[in-house]
């Protein structure tokens, strides 16, 4: 018997399916741009439970044949490839065919489409790739795709898939990439019977501020270029819009989405000088680029695409967003009669001017002590077990210090100080040196290093979150509502975890656009309250977290907000407390997100110093 056998058709096609049919969006995608170049002027979008049950697309296009209507389901049928040749010179994504074959192999689908010049429409009913039914029919002009339970031969593929809020908002961000890249077309995006997106055919600008928001329109700064290598179209957004995630960050070629760190290199430079500290501008940018010279088949996804001249388009972009920007007088001029020996990063301006006062130690003797530091860095993430996975949100719980205990997995040779080490620390004749940001503390074997904000940041963290096991923390009321400007996407996300937000100390209220605080955790200062919830947004959005990891990353964020207020360490007294708060965590080598807070020097590494 031979070894290598021809698969059968079916199982080619599920195969085959794995590889483009990822997950619900995937269909979607696929489905809305052959809308697209049907000649569709207008497509909705209508699908149940996050696209499992359902996905129904629906547009007002040219339509198919009875012939084209059976065809476009057979493997390697297309619309747009005649000879090898045209992969290179790729100028449609496609009317039918490609994918269909792949989406035919793991769902029931059933194709409704009718020209205009026919006078009866056409029915075909597919399930796993076998053609059930197909009959003339009365429908209306363009093409009607519905999608069931997909994945529903492929159980393992189905397993694979994650909550309907995940997946929900996977489909979400395919539906704008593709209203984004064509703002001349209608489109709509129903989940559940619920409208989210009603986008009228619109100008680029209107679209986009359809889709963000309307306070957008006056953050937009134009930018356009016209060249023989590309053509450059489009807007980024006022520095001072930046935000801590790269969220709206959307690179088109050819009106086709694709992810590029090269070019996002290229577009954060033009803004040198301009952004603060871990902040990333947003853009909306759009090439147009000789097909023969661009690979758009590099990754299954399309989504990464090979250009034969990058670096002259990095260089273009750079230039030309900096030109934008000069125009609208967001970039630093040139100016020769200015004084510019007082300019300040955008990071510091904010920082608050000390007059410098210099200290000097009379019995000061360099004969008679040498002082060394350094610091031990090498911040490792610690893998935290979730012992709140067995605890109730909000509800008294059989909560006992064996599950708090494992709550941190901790390695014990990374354990730097030792239990019998630690009441050395808090005794009366200690000596605590602060420098900067820094204590200072003798040891048996040499001396620690405490990063004192990090510190008081594991402290905060550490108490809220025993706390928050057993009630509700502690809110506090604030004199006048906090509003934040969100997305739709956002608020969507806000109204799907505003329980969880309510027992973490949140009171809020959300409209359309705007969300509105009135009152926040006890312990974060007024000044660090915006930043705080703009970075839990961005947690929602980007990083897919679990409800028990969002409690616990959205706690870190609010002791990290909480620690920026000024700590006093001239007192010996408060260091010393803080100190003894730190080793009562159960966790004080790291804090919650990795960052390394104390480090030992010993004796012999302090002597090698001197080597």
């Amino acid at each position: 018997m031979n070894k290598i056998q021809k698969l059968p058709d079916h199982i080619a096609n599920q195969i085959a399916a794995g590889e483009v049919i990822q997950r619900p969006a995937s269909v979607i995608k696929e489905l809305m741009e052959n809308s697209i170049d049907a000649g569709a002027t207008a497509v909705h979008v209508n699908i149940k439970d996050a696209g499992k049950t359902l996905i129904q697309i629906i547009d007002d296009g040219i339509g198919m044949g009875s012939s084209d209507a059976i065809l476009c389901f057979e493997r390697h049928a297309t619309s747009k490839i005649t000879k090898a040749d045209d992969l290179f010179n790729l100028a449609t994504k496609g009317f039918r065919g490609e994918a269909l074959a792949s989406i035919a192999a793991i769902s029931h689908v059933e194709l409704r489409t009718k020209r205009s010049e026919d006078a009866t429409g056409h029915l075909v009913r597919i399930e796993g790739s076998k053609i059930t039914e197909q009959n003339e029919t009365v429908c209306p002009n363009g093409t009607q795709f519905e999608i069931k339970n997909l994945f529903f031969n492929v159980p393992a593929r189905r397993n694979f898939l994650k909550s309907d809020k995940v997946e929900f908002g996977h489909i979400t961000d395919e539906f704008i990439r593709v209203a984004l890249a064509h703002p001349a077309v209608a489109f709509k995006l129903t989940h559940n019977g619920s409208v989210l997106y009603d986008l009228r055919d619109a100008v680029l600008r209107k679209r986009i501020v359809d889709i963000l928001g309307k306070n957008t329109n006056d953050r937009l700064v134009p930018i356009e270029e016209s060249t023989d290598i590309v053509q450059l179209k489009g807007f980024v957004l006022k520095p001072e819009y930046s935000k801590k995630s790269r969220g709206e960050q959307y690179l088109f070629v050819n009106d086709r989405f694709f992810k590029s760190t090269y070019f996002n290199h290229a577009i954060t430079r033009a803004y040198d000088g301009l952004l603060k500290e871990g902040y990333f501008p947003s853009y909306f940018i759009y090439m147009d680029v000789n097909p023969q010279r661009i690979d758009v088949n590099v990754h299954p996804t399309k989504t990464e695409i090979k250009f034969e001249e990058e670096k002259l388009i990095y260089s273009i972009l750079v230039s030309s967003i900096r030109q934008a920007l000069g125009k609208f007088n967001i970039a630093p001029s040139l100016d020769f009669d200015r004084e510019t020996s007082f300019d300040l990063p955008v990071s510091m301006k904010d920082q608050p001017a000390y007059e410098p006062e210099i200290k000097v130690n009379p019995e000061y003797n360099p004969f008679k002590t040498t002082s060394s530091s350094s610091t031990n860095s090498g911040s490792s993430s610690k893998n935290y077990t979730s012992a709140i996975k067995s605890a109730g949100f909000g509800k008294e719980t059989n909560f006992d210090q064996k599950d708090w205990e494992n709550f941190y997995s901790i390695k014990e040779e990374e354990s730097v100080v030792h239990n019998s080490q630690i009441s050395t620390l808090f005794s009366d004749d200690i000596t605590y040196v602060v420098k900067g940001n820094y204590i200072v503390v003798p040891s048996e074997n040499g001396f620690f290093m405490i990063h004192a904000r990090r510190a008081y940041e594991q402290v905060i963290f550490s108490d809220s979150m025993q706390r928050f096991i057993l009630r509700p923390l502690n809110a506090q009321t604030l004199l006048f509502p906090i509003e934040i400007e969100v997305s739709r996407s956002q608020r969507t996300l806000i109204e799907e975890n505003i329980n969880l937000l309510r027992q973490l100390g949140f009171e809020l209220e959300i409209s359309e656009e705007t969300l509105s605080l009135t009152a926040v955790p006890e312990f974060l200062e007024e000044e660090t309250i915006r930043p705080c919830v703009e970075e839990i947004l961005g947690t929602l959005e980007y990083e897919d977290p679990s409800e028990k990891d969002l409690a616990q990353g959205v706690l870190a964020t609010v002791a990290k907000s909480a620690a920026m207020k000024k700590i006093d360490l001239q007192n010996k007294e408060h260091t010393k407390h803080l100190i003894q708060q730190l080793f009562e965590c159960d966790q004080y080598i790291h804090t919650a997100d990795g960052r390394r807070i104390i480090v030992e020097m010993n004796m012999e590494e302090i002597g090698n110093k001197f080597n």
